[in-house]
């Protein structure tokens, strides 16, 4: 039998974006966008760049870095969205415009409020404007699965001529059930006449915790591209994971006998890593393939079965998806570059400048600990700021806590704000609120903070403290990161974090409203 090659589209940067806090800045999707990259991805959904300002300079950034995969905006089946998609993606060396339309009853008549033959023709007409820029379009029926199933046949028919290059019938709200999802899939190959000359793709969202499930029995029934975003992470209950679909089709290849992806495998748990260190989100500990536990064993049953032979209790390798056992420990008398080989085994690359920030924190941390894990070693690197220090509103210098349960909590804090030294005292109900409550005197900020949490980097009582946090402020959510031995100050590095996040976009809604106005001053414009 012939080997089918299976499309992977990641759109972890535009729809595991839309996961409530999961928002990332620029230099995190550069990161981000990176990784994807060197697993090998087809497809990079860049992001929705009619969206923001933020989400245009994103995408066209992305769409500049990467050079090895097709980089994706999203746009509305509008002239105004697809041409900025195209203004986004065009400097890609593989561009694409994904546009969509509803295309279910309850859409086209409670959102959309246009008949069925209004859609049919909006969605040709877009795809031909799209077509008209950008050599590759794909084009979305939103909400495919409870779309009637004629009407969705006339639709990717038409569209295709029209010239689509991939057709998504996406499951929108994760209503599908495999079995259905397949025959569905398996009627479009025999009923759309022209289907032979576009990829069919689907997208299915987790709601009701199938969406893997989706994937595959779609992927078996002829569809050729998967949509999917790392760890899940997308709206309400997510999308499919990419590393369970990837890991399905190559663990089970007896199954899926003639389907086949690129993705490197070895790089899903760097990926997997880098997306939560990101966005915050971290997978649970019995996540399938990523989850903490996916290769441990606690049983003394499975134990001994792991010892005669690994086999009994694991159908694929922790080295398959990137997980290695070194035998390097690192210590205070380890050098750079036994760390930068580490960091790559580990998945993670830095500037120069930042493996030497890297690199000093790790020193300090092997003089207090004496041997340093891969686990610390990846909290040192997640607690660095992406940017260095000199392009930072704010940098942490110092502070002096005194606390206890019997006298008041105060807390003295030294920033450099713009390159100046500000010191302030504050006190509070604990130590962190206090030292808070000194950087807010300092900033003259009023925020709240949301999701605040600490836990110990590995389980040793010299372990590091990494403090993950968000802040709201006039309806924007920042995420904050920090790590260090003393919980206190990784709670004061999340949170200086955070707000240097929130005040780059305060910098640039005003430098926006300064071009806005100066424009309007040239033209007359008021």
């Amino acid at each position: 039998m012939d080997t089918r090659k299976v499309a992977i589209f990641d759109t972890t940067l535009r729809d595991g974006e839309q996961s409530p806090g999961c928002s990332m800045k620029l230099h995190d999707k550069l990161l981000v966008a990176g990784n994807l990259e060197a697993l090998k991805v087809d497809v990079i959904e860049a992001g929705f760049a009619i969206a923001s300002p933020g989400d245009f300079e994103s995408v066209q950034a992305i769409a500049n870095q990467v050079k090895t995969c097709t980089v994706a905006s999203l746009a509305r089946a509008l002239k105004g969205d697809i041409d900025q998609a195209w203004a986004a993606v065009k400097g890609a060396a593989l561009p694409r415009i994904h546009t969509f339309l509803a295309t279910s009853p309850v859409h086209m008549q409670y959102k959309l409020r246009m008949s069925p033959e209004q859609v049919l023709q909006q969605a040709v007409s877009m795809v031909k404007y799209a077509r008209n820029l950008c050599p590759e379009v794909q084009f979305s029926l939103e909400d495919y699965t409870r779309t009637e199933e004629e009407f969705s046949w006339k639709v990717i028919e038409a569209v295709i001529a029209a010239g689509a290059a991939v057709v998504n019938l996406p499951d929108t709200v994760g209503y599908a059930i495999p079995e259905e999802f397949g025959a569905r899939i398996r009627r479009v190959m025999e009923h759309v006449p022209n289907v032979g000359n576009a990829t069919i793709a689907v997208h299915c969202h987790n709601d009701l915790g199938l969406a893997v499930a989706n994937t595959l029995a779609a992927l078996r029934a002829g569809a050729g591209q998967a949509e999917c975003t790392v760890n899940g992470i997308g709206e309400r209950a997510g999308n499919a994971a990419l590393e369970e679909i990837v890991m399905a089709l190559r663990t089970r290849h007896d199954f899926f006998e003639n389907l086949e992806c690129g993705v490197d495998t070895t790089k899903i748990m760097s990926t997997s890593r880098c997306v939560c260190s990101v966005t915050g989100s971290r997978v649970q500990n019995n996540k399938a393939i990523v989850g903490q536990n996916a290769f441990a064993h606690e049983s003394g049953i499975h134990q001994h079965g792991m010892l005669a032979n690994r086999q009994t209790y694991e159908i694929m390798t922790p080295e398959s998806i990137g997980l290695t056992q070194s035998q390097m420990v690192l210590g205070k008398h380890s050098g750079k570059h036994a760390l930068k080989d580490r960091l790559a085994q580990l998945g993670i690359t830095l500037s120069e400048d930042r493996l030497a920030e890297l690199f000093t924190r790790f020193k300090d941390l092997a003089d207090a600990k004496k041997v340093v894990t891969d686990a610390d070693i990846e909290a040192l690197a997640r607690g660095l700021e992406m940017r260095p220090d000199a392009q930072q509103k704010v940098v942490f210098d110092r502070f002096l806590a005194a606390t206890g349960n019997t006298n008041a909590n105060v807390s003295t804090v030294r920033l450099k704000v713009d390159g100046q030294t500000v010191e302030e005292v504050a006190m509070g109900s604990g130590p962190i609120e206090a030292s808070f409550n000194a950087i807010n005197k300092m900033l003259n900020l009023h925020v709240t903070i949301e999701n605040f949490s600490v836990s110990a980097v590995t389980a040793n009582v010299d372990a590091q403290g990494e403090c993950d946090l968000r802040v709201r402020h006039n309806q924007r959510v920042y995420l904050g990161r920090g790590v260090a031995q003393d919980i206190i100050e990784a709670a004061i590095r999340a949170y200086v974090h955070a707000l240097n996040g929130l005040l780059e976009d305060e910098q640039r809604m005003t430098v926006n409203a300064a071009t806005l106005a100066a424009a309007s001053a040239g033209t007359g414009l008021v």
